[in-house]
């Protein structure tokens, strides 16, 4: 946005009480924010949502979506591609940089895109940043717009929802631990170093 003066609009589904990100992102910087919430809308898997959201962005202009790469609870990594193939735009995924001009170094892919496009971003593709004050007083200040069932756009009742999830959850389970790993006491730093290196050469880290 300060590089080329884009115009950016944070997007989310979820409850009411989802527009408090919103203005988080919005203090941060961003211009607008949109919340989609309705009853209709609960119980979606990753097909209901991603048709939801893309539902929504129909209504926008825009050349580039950013999504994350995955969420913290379902952790499937499909709802971008997902909004991508219901848009019928490219998708890059994975992406730890993104440029508009200018050479990568070697070792990196390098694909070309028309825009628009939907690109699914790694923590590493940016460092949010920090709400100023300002920021923080303008975001509670300003408008959050609110969507519902009836502003979505080329979407069937029988994809949203509940209804259109043709996923659902048998079981959940938490995180197998992991064991403690290889404990060793090496007699002298200089023997600790040597160790280290040996594992990152062994693994291929380094």
């Amino acid at each position: 946005k300060d590089q080329y003066g884009a115009e950016v609009t944070v997007v989310t589904m979820g409850l009411p009480k989802a527009e408090e990100v919103l203005r988080e992102a919005m203090a941060m910087g961003a211009d607008k924010g949109i919340l989609v919430t309705d009853r209709v809308l609960g119980g979606a898997d990753t097909w209901a949502t991603s048709t939801t959201i893309a539902g929504a962005i129909r209504n926008l202009d825009y050349d580039i979506i950013i999504t994350g790469r995955q969420a913290i609870d379902g952790d499937t990594a499909q709802v971008g591609p997902q909004i991508a193939e219901h848009l019928n735009i490219p998708v890059i995924s994975y992406a730890q940089d993104i440029k508009f001009d200018g050479q990568y170094e070697d070792r990196h892919h390098v694909i070309k895109v028309q825009m628009p496009v939907l690109i699914t971003a790694l923590s590493e593709l940016n460092d949010p940043r920090y709400m100023t004050p300002g920021g923080i007083f303008d975001a509670y200040d300003a408008e959050i717009t609110t969507w519902g069932r009836a502003n979505l756009v080329d979407v069937e009742d029988g994809d949203l929802g509940l209804k259109g999830s043709p996923t659902k959850i048998a079981k959940a389970s938490d995180k197998v631990r992991k064991g403690a790993g290889e404990k060793v006491t090496p007699d002298s730093p200089a023997e600790a170093v040597d160790y280290i290196m040996d594992k990152l050469l062994t693994k291929h880290v380094i």
